[in-house]
């Protein structure tokens, strides 16, 4: 273990202060970053604590809700209005990780977690250039079975591990940040990028810049959501092929629809071309699967993980026919 100084932030502005241009890293659950750490991975020297920041869940005025990034994952998924107004967001989070991971996981947390694949934590045995920028990748070549097939690229195909992300890419969710030089906001689907030639660049915090909460709009279609979460294993397993959508039918007809999807790209991945091509057609499983295909068509898989485009594709059109079912019946 190197050598790190503590510090318990009372506030988000001592936060940012201590936190000096970046050289300190904020310490919400610690589920990924206490996990880096202990494979020196990651070596922060300082480590600010945020734990004692913002953890309301309010609704604002018009009907969406603010939830402060200190929020337990365990009680966003918990709480009444999430789950009457975003069921997707509540059933997102408990198809994460474990309880106890759970109860002790930051929404800000959870936001900010690494994109990673085996590879990244075999920093004695394996080439990656999210570790070392220029140093080659070997799951290209290796085992990728897991990895991404779309937004990768040539330097990296890791995937973006989170569930919550992926409810939050699909209605729209906005983050809030506070940093040394004042508060802005970025929408989720904006947060994080994809590889290209720098995979080691993940998201676009400034320096020293913190998470102060998320705002989730009023989306009236997010009432009628669901999340399904493909894997292998019943439990405690990253998706291979993971949908969140949500989708409003009147007279047969698609009248709003979200849909963003996980385990597929090195970021939450919004699924802007399937939801075009449904607006306003018919609400059938047919022209869900059209629609699916018409998303995938950009997909780029590794020979080990071909079998994520069709996944990927039945995922999609069988979420939104069970979601389209429920209105009709």
């Amino acid at each position: 273990m190197r050598p790190f100084t503590y510090t318990r932030a009372a506030d988000a502005a001592e936060a940012v202060r201590l936190a000096d241009a970046g050289r300190a890293r904020y310490l919400g659950g610690g589920t990924n970053l206490v996990d880096l750490m202990r494979e020196t991975i990651e070596r922060p020297s300082a480590l600010v604590d945020v734990t004692g920041l913002d953890s309301t869940i309010e609704a604002t005025g018009d009907g969406g809700l603010v939830i402060g990034a200190a929020a337990r994952n365990v009680t966003v998924a918990e709480h009444r209005l999430v789950r009457t107004r975003y069921p997707a967001l509540s059933k997102a989070i408990v198809a994460g990780a474990s309880p106890q991971i759970r109860n002790m996981a930051t929404i800000g947390g959870n936001i900010l977690q690494r994109t990673r694949c085996a590879y990244f934590y075999d920093e004695d045995g394996s080439r990656c250039n999210k570790r070392r920028p220029g140093q080659g990748c070997d799951a290209i070549e290796g085992f990728h079975r897991t990895h991404a097939i779309l937004g990768a690229s040539t330097a990296c195909a890791a995937v973006h591990p989170s569930d919550l992300c992926v409810a939050l890419a699909a209605f729209d969710a906005v983050v809030h940040l506070r940093g040394a030089d004042g508060e802005r906001t970025v929408p989720l689907t904006e947060l994080h990028v994809l590889p290209g030639d720098r995979p080691d660049v993940e998201i676009v915090l400034r320096p020293g810049e913190l998470i102060t909460a998320v705002e989730l709009p009023a989306l009236p279609v997010a009432a009628s959501s669901a999340y399904r979460k493909v894997r292998d294993r019943a439990s405690y397993a990253f998706a291979l092929v993971s949908v969140a959508a949500a989708v409003e039918v009147e007279h047969g007809m698609v009248r709003e629809v979200r849909i963003a999807l996980g385990g597929v790209a090195p970021k939450p991945w919004r699924a802007w071309t399937a939801e075009a091509a449904l607006r306003g057609g018919s609400a059938t499983p047919e022209r869900f699967r059209e629609a699916a295909e018409a998303e995938l068509a950009a997909a780029v898989p590794l020979p080990g993980n071909a079998f994520k485009v069709e996944l990927a594709q039945r995922t999609i059109t069988a979420v939104l026919a069970d979601l389209a079912g429920e209105q009709a019946a």
